[in-house]
């Protein structure tokens, strides 16, 4: 399995990363940082925050490899990420002033010194019989250089074969491997391959590595058996630090640098399409398409054990590039490899591969000797040529292998979908002439539906006829019963307004009533007050009337008894029939009263009801009516006027009498 492990390096204020150490997980803002909803959620193997030390991250990552190193495994640990997130500080480090650091306590150190120092205090401290050789490898716009070559000139590119020992190894011609002898050496190695390095300034990285660099560790270890006899136990750490994939708008890169940055971006990509292969279990896998790719060959699906260090940034601007990175490196998890340990070489094998080797070595001198411009003796220059001849055909092949397998797959996978679709077509067939046989005898019902429909379409069309007909004559009739409610309308409409007319004549006719009536009654009051001055005025005169009785009764004394007695039954007479007058008079006011009050309460309830059923008491005939009570009051209260004329001139007469006879009596006889 492949060893993942993520690393941020930088803390920003405004991060779209949180990194959940204990939990291994990493949460990144895809909507931005004011978006909280919007997240993706990473695990990994380990993760590291902007916090973490490099002895954290040696601990956690290469610890656990180096000891599989020491056991006699290859194993391969690199740095893959965006460019400027601290890959080469991670893989390098810095070297710190006091060089007597362990490296444990050392603080800047990067992996490749850590490893070394380690590898010397284990092997020193086992008592061992070892040896350690490094080589640093450069690739650059996908040519290869040896960075620790003792020439000056790093421009001689190296040639890459397969290793006919392990079909899934490479061989670098002419690579430079230099033994170790202590842990203070591995500094001035690095500061020897780091200066021929191609780095250049862009806008995201002031000191942008430019080609990918593969650091080796080749380790020998003595072993003796049981029996004595002695055996040399190999084991290999790759040390890879990728150049950081960039965006050329981003980055700034033009004309050299943007094609450094292609090719790069090219064999990164072709390392995603390597993953993505693995992990879709593809029969082809495009090693070949990158130097990057096929020197990693072993390490991707191999016998390696491999760990990945994925490096991001927490920055806003770089959401897309950490997205790509964590997505690379959570795909890359799913790579299955199969380590095996190297096998252990006894020391005749040993001697005779190196033996071997020296008889190529001195017929390529002898060839070089003999002949100018020929570097390899013509059986070396024969096989080699065979053997390159023969990669490429394997090559070829393979690759036929592969696309024929992969046709032959895709042809009985359209084999396998078109008999599904065979049979589907068939179910489907069956399926049809169990449907066109229900729809052959839904169609003789429909036949008969449709017979027994035409008649009865026919019948309804004699309706139908026969109900137009009658439609046209509801019509005419319709249209006269409008016309007649049109008229009823109007009749109703003119009514209303006579109504409405008659109301208001018939609450004017009852106020002017209302008003009559009180003038009527006080009238009425007033010939009241009349009679009762009369009839107080009547007692005056009863009284005066005494009185002249006395004075009579004076005068008879001194007129004659005949003269006396006609005046006294005259006198008699006339008061006798005033005061019949006066009876008279005043049961005729009292009945007129009456016969008043009985009258207006009459003409007051007939308004009444006159007001409440209009519509049954026709307004003209109560007008006529009240107008003749208002002339029957008028005649009434002319003939109590007439007699109160008569009261008044009969009281007038009397008193003249009266005042006559006083005036008489008064004279002397």
């Amino acid at each position: 399995v492949v060893s993942h492990n993520l690393l941020c390096r930088f803390s920003l204020a405004r991060s779209v990363i949180d990194t959940v150490e204990n939990r291994k997980e990493i949460n990144v803002r895809t909507g931005g940082i004011g978006d909280k909803a919007a997240r993706k959620m990473y695990t990994f193997d380990m993760v590291f925050g902007p916090a973490a030390k490099q002895i954290d991250v040696y601990k956690s990552v290469v610890c656990p490899i180096l000891d599989e190193v020491i056991s006699g495994y290859n194993c391969t640990v690199f740095a893959y990420g965006q460019t400027g997130t601290g890959k080469t500080f991670t893989m390098e480090g810095e070297r710190s002033p006091n060089e007597e650091f362990t490296w444990e306590e050392d603080p800047l150190a990067g992996i490749i010194p850590r490893t070394l120092h380690q590898i010397f205090e284990k092997l020193s401290d086992n008592g061992t019989e070892f040896s350690v050789k490094v080589s640093l490898l450069e690739i650059y716009n996908e040519e290869l250089f040896d960075l620790l070559s003792p020439c000056s000139d790093v421009t001689e590119r190296l040639q890459l074969f397969d290793d006919p020992r392990n079909k899934r190894g490479v061989i670098i011609k002419g690579l430079e491997e230099i033994t170790v002898h202590n842990k203070n050496e591995i500094y001035q190695i690095l500061e020897r391959g780091s200066a021929k390095r191609k780095t250049a300034s862009t806008l995201m990285n002031a000191y942008s590595s430019r080609s990918h660099s593969v650091f080796s560790v080749t380790i020998h270890m003595k072993e003796i058996t049981i029996e004595g006899e002695e055996l040399v136990k190999i084991g290999k750490l790759n040390l890879v630090d990728l150049a950081g994939s960039e965006n050329i708008g981003r980055s700034g890169a033009v004309d050299k640098r943007a094609r450094e940055a292609g090719n790069i971006n090219q064999s990164l990509l072709t390392l995603g399409r390597v993953i993505t292969a693995l992990v879709e279990k593809r029969p082809h896998v495009p090693y070949r398409e990158s130097k990057l790719t096929r020197i990693l060959q072993d390490s991707l699906g191999g016998r390696t054990k491999t760990s990945i260090i994925a490096t991001v940034s927490p920055a806003s601007i770089n959401l897309e590039e950490t997205l790509s990175t964590l997505e690379y490196a959570n795909r890359a998890k799913n790579i299955m490899n199969k380590p095996e340990v190297n096998q252990k070489l006894t020391k005749r094998t040993l001697i005779k591969e190196y033996t071997e080797e020296i008889e190529r070595l001195k017929r390529d001198l002898a060839a070089t000797r003999d002949k100018n411009g020929v570097y390899l003796s013509s059986e070396n220059y024969d096989m080699a040529g065979m053997i390159s001849s023969q990669e490429e055909h394997i090559t070829e092949y393979t690759e036929k292998i592969a696309s024929v397998e992969e046709e032959l797959k895709r042809v009985f996978e359209l084999f396998e979908d078109s008999k599904d679709k065979l049979d589907q077509c068939i179910n489907d067939l069956e399926e049809k002439n169990h449907k066109l046989e229900e729809t052959h005898k839904d169609l003789q019902e429909t036949k008969q539906k449709l017979t027994e429909e035409a008649f009865i379409v026919s019948e309804l069309a004699t309706t139908e006829e026969k109900l137009y007909t009658t439609a046209d004559k509801l019509l005419t009739t319709v249209d006269v019963s409008t016309k007649d409610v049109s008229d009823l309308h109007a009749k109703l409409e003119r009514k209303k307004k006579v109504e409405e007319h008659n109301s208001e004549i018939q609450i004017s006719f009852t106020d002017h009533m209302d008003a009559m009536f009180s003038q009527m009654q006080n009238s009425v009051e007033d010939q009241r007050n009349k009679h009762q001055s009369m009839l107080d005025s009547y007692k005056t005169s009863v009284g005066e009337q005494l009185e002249i009785d006395r004075l009579v009764r004076q005068f008879n004394e001194c007129f004659p008894f005949s003269q006396m007695a006609s005046m006294k039954v005259e006198m008699t007479s006339f008061f006798s029939g005033h005061a019949q007058d006066l009876a008279a008079l005043r049961e005729t006011a009292t009945a007129g009263l009456g016969s008043l009050k009985t009258e207006h309460s009459n003409l007051k309830k007939q308004i009444s009801r006159a007001d409440k059923e209009h519509q049954t008491v026709r307004p003209g005939i109560d007008l006529e009516w009240s107008i003749k009570c208002l002339i029957t009051l008028c005649n009434h209260l002319k003939k109590q006027d007439v007699k109160v004329i008569h009261f008044d001139m009969h009281n007038r007469i009397a008193l003249a009498m009266s005042t006559l006879l006083l005036y008489r009596w008064s004279s002397p006889c």
